[in-house]
Parts: C-alpha cells; sequence; structure tokens
C-alpha cells in the first residue's frame, strides 16, 4: 500500500511538534537544564550599583558562580521566598561551599529601590547576598539579556503598585555564562542537590 504524500508530511509536522513542545517541557518544567550542547543565549555583560552604593559589574563575580534572581523589595512573597530558599540553601551547603556561590537580587523596580533599600532588605536574608540596582534602562536592559519578563501593576496611586515578573533563579558560571535554571517552588533540599550537581 502506497503512503501518499500529504499523508507523509502530515506526519512530518506531527513529529516535529512533539519535538519542539517536548525541548519546552524541558526547559520549563521547573527542573534544571543542563547546557552542554546547545547553550541558552542567557544572560551577559551588566553595570549596576550595590547595596552599598558601589559600581559593580559581572566581571566583579569572575572565578565564582553567580545564582540570580530578579525581584523588588516591595514584592508580597514569591521574592521573600525564593531569598530564603538561596540562604538555607547556602546554609546547608557549609561555608567551604557556599563560597564558591554569590547570590545576587536584581531588582525589577529601580525606581523605589534604592541601595539604601536594597542593603535593608538583603540583610534580612545573610550578609552574602548582594542586591543589585541601578537606572531604570540598566536595569532594563539585564532584565533583557537574561529574558526576565516584569510588568507593573497599577494599585490607588502612582507610587503604590505592584510588579508582575517571572521568578527563576540563574546558575551562571565562573566564566559569567548560563549554567542552569531553577523555577520557583523549588525546595532547599532540591535546590542543594542542584547546586551540587553542577559545582561539584
Amino acid at each position: 500500500m502506497r503512503v501518499s504524500r500529504t499523508l507523509i508530511a502530515l506526519m512530518a509536522v506531527i513529529v516535529i511538534a512533539f519535538v519542539v513542545i517536548g525541548v519546552r517541557i524541558v526547559i520549563w518544567s521547573g527542573q534544571t537544564t543542563d547546557t552542554g550542547k546547545g547553550i541558552p543565549a542567557i544572560g551577559g555583560p551588566f553595570t549596576l550599583t550595590d547595596q552599598t552604593g558601589k559600581t559593580v559589574s559581572d566581571r566583579d563575580f569572575r572565578n565564582r558562580y553567580m545564582l540570580i534572581f530578579f525581584g523588588y523589595t516591595y514584592c508580597p512573597d514569591v521574592c521573600p521566598t525564593t531569598l530564603s530558599t538561596v540562604a538555607g540553601a547556602l546554609d546547608k551547603l557549609g561555608p567551604t561551599f557556599a563560597s564558591k556561590v554569590v547570590p545576587i537580587f536584581v531588582t525589577v523596580d529601580p525606581e523605589r529601590d534604592t541601595p539604601e533599600v536594597m542593603k535593608t532588605y538583603v540583610e534580612a536574608f545573610g550578609p552574602t547576598i548582594q542586591g543589585l540596582t541601578g537606572s531604570p534602562d540598566d536595569i532594563a536592559k539585564v532584565a533583557k539579556a537574561f529574558k526576565v519578563y516584569a510588568a507593573k501593576v497599577k494599585g490607588d496611586s502612582p507610587d503604590h503598585y505592584t510588579v508582575d515578573h517571572s521568578a527563576i533563579l540563574y546558575l551562571m558560571g565562573p566564566d559569567g555564562r548560563f549554567i542552569a535554571h531553577f523555577t520557583h517552588g523549588i525546595s532547599v533540599d532540591e535546590l542543594v542537590a542542584g547546586l551540587k550537581k553542577y559545582i561539584g
């Protein structure tokens, strides 16, 4: 029985569709993403201001892994939960292992998150978390490089608003390149296991 060209073409489209869907599931299922082949275009150079008012760049963190999260200090739940998980994971890993990792919190609300505000906020989660802010343009560039979604949601007044944002932890290598991601909701033990897997 001969198979028509139309049927063959239809079957090929179905196979391609399953492959594409499968790739998306692997990347966004909440699991870490190995980049042994085909490194995603995530991350890049940045220059921002830390919680002490000092200008820092990605190169200041070379030879250490960066664990980066984007959020804002007025965030009601996602950000404090994630930063608590990061702090808990690093505590559980111990000082020797944790010294290899720089936890970084980048604001998506630079208008309100000044260095002073960031300092008070990140210190509540531990002494090692770096809080980075900058001009709206600087933050927009970094957010774009990391494929971060962020959008203001109007409140009762111009000063009262929330920010919808993606909630992904990015693990960057000592060379500044993307290694893996962890999605919101990951537990302390899961993050510990993930960091051990990629850092050793």
